[in-house]
């Protein structure tokens, strides 16, 4: 049970906050809100009559005239306006995944509704991207042309190719991932559309019978989303995917499939758009502990390396993830905080399928109980909303101090409702990215790529490294957010 502090402590403790430069503990349900809000910004194509970012227009209305199929719609992958398929159908599924677990705190928190929204506005692109059985188109745009200019998406003068993986050019990891999503949004979308779901969970069991069939990475038949999003393998996707339509279907085909691979997967070090091994250690630890599976073998050892991985991250485990000095964990460079993101979603995901069995976790350096791991993800999400040497949200919009030059072209040139004149290729570079002053458009809820290993961050909008934010960085952050509203 939690305590109110006497008005005149609070009083005193927000003040030694502003002293020391470290911003009160941030509101959980605004930050969910602002997440949320994110993802409408993000939107390509036909915007809805009820789109809230008001200062977005449609845009890329004829994505994939070109090969003859409508691919409007989905999500701009980050700062950029390309459509990568492999980074949105990771977003797609974690979204989905927030809701399969958290659905009663979003509901809780008014923004269910607004989660389903952004879930369907992502499958309803990946039906669309799934033409035929054997084939799915995995990116509209070209980076190289899309990163050589600063434009609107409304504006975007540059290329739109469209790029695809079939049985003659495989994919697996792309297909895999997709699958995946389209298998969690037909749980999470089953409750509002029973109809709907099952459409989705035929695409998925389409997609993931092509990839299964057809191994290959997909930048092999998609190059030019591999220079941007390169897939280091696709066992994880594979298994990904049947975890979730067995979980869609309890059909024990795909129980079977992930029994036979042979490959857990091992303690992972990171769980990220690419490495989706933990995700599935977690799925599967979920059934041990319900017993649908035994906690002998190939589910046993999945469970051991989820639990290696949640050890790792309390700090307790054989190989603990580095911190900052200022307590941020810290995994890679390049936007580290999508994998803080991520591993804190695991930890309170693992937290309540303990919690529903009243069961704890043994560590090398001690036991782990529910409570442990969700005081763990707080104080990561603590530091992320502003409790921080810095003293910054790096969620835009929270407190008063956040990045004010996202690297985003549509937040950082002024809004097409405002000024309708067209902004060329060059002319976006030449003024609008070079201007060293806050973006015109608050692009509120988005997560920048976070601070250096020292918690150093330099808000300027060329620091693409730091100051880049991405649907898979906040995608995790919406049901990590949900848990922690309470």
């Amino acid at each position: 049970m939690s305590r109110k502090l006497p008005m005149v402590l609070l009083g005193f403790l927000c003040f030694y906050c502003g002293v020391i430069g470290i911003q009160a503990a941030a509101d959980y349900g605004e930050a969910l809100t602002k997440s949320l809000l994110f993802f409408e910004a993000q939107r390509s194509g036909k915007l809805p009559d009820n789109q809230r970012v008001e200062w977005r227009g449609d845009s890329a209305l004829k994505d994939g005239g070109n090969a003859r199929i409508d691919l409007t719609g989905g999500y701009y992958d980050a700062g950029d306006n390309v459509k990568f398929g492999f980074p949105m159908a990771y977003t797609i599924t974690f979204l989905a995944w927030s809701v399969v677990e958290f659905s009663q705190q979003l509901k809780a928190k008014g923004e269910l509704a607004h989660a389903l929204e952004a879930i369907k506005w992502g499958t309803d692109y990946l039906i669309k991207a799934h033409p035929q059985p054997n084939v799915f188109y995995g990116e509209v745009g070209d980076g190289n042309s899309d990163h050589a200019c600063w434009q609107r998406p409304e504006d975007m003068t540059t290329p739109r190719n469209v790029k695809m993986i079939s049985d003659q050019s495989p994919g697996a990891d792309l297909a895999g991932e997709s699958a995946a999503a389209l298998a969690a949004g037909s749980i999470a979308l089953g409750g509002v559309n029973k109809s709907y779901a099952q459409i989705l969970l035929r695409h998925s069991k389409e997609l993931f019978d092509l990839a299964r069939n057809h191994p290959g990475q997909y930048q092999s038949s998609i190059p030019t989303a591999g220079a941007f999003y390169a897939s280091s393998g696709y066992e994880d996707e594979l298994q990904w995917a049947a975890a979730w339509l067995y979980r869609a279907t309890n059909e024990k085909q795909y129980l079977d499939f992930l029994q036979e691979r042979g490959n857990t997967g091992g303690v992972r070090t990171v769980f990220s758009w690419d490495d989706k091994y933990l995700g599935v250690q977690l799925l599967v630890s979920k059934l041990v502990l319900d017993g649908e599976v035994g906690s002998s073998g190939p589910w046993g050892q999945y469970k051991s390396d989820a639990e290696a991985f949640l050890c790792n991250y309390a700090q307790k485990g054989n190989g603990n993830f580095r911190k900052t000095p200022g307590g941020l964990l810290w995994f890679l460079p390049w936007a580290n905080l999508q994998y803080v993101g991520s591993a804190s979603f695991a930890a309170v995901t693992y937290a309540n399928y303990l919690e529903a069995k009243k069961a704890t976790m043994q560590c090398p350096g001690g036991s782990l109980s529910p409570s442990d791991l969700y005081a763990l993800a707080h104080s990561q999400v603590d530091y992320v909303l502003g409790k921080n040497p810095k003293g910054m949200s790096y969620m835009v919009g929270i407190g008063s101090s956040y990045p004010k030059q996202p690297h985003h072209r549509g937040a950082s040139i002024v809004s097409i409702k405002k000024s309708s004149a067209p902004v060329g290729c060059q002319e976006g570079m030449d003024y609008w990215f070079t201007k060293n002053e806050s973006n015109p458009n608050v692009l509120d809820g988005a997560i920048v790529g976070g601070p250096d290993e020292q918690d150093s961050y330099t808000d300027i909008r060329s620091n693409y490294q730091q100051a880049e934010p991405a649907t898979a960085t906040v995608a995790p952050f919406v049901g990590l957010l949900a848990s922690l509203s309470k």
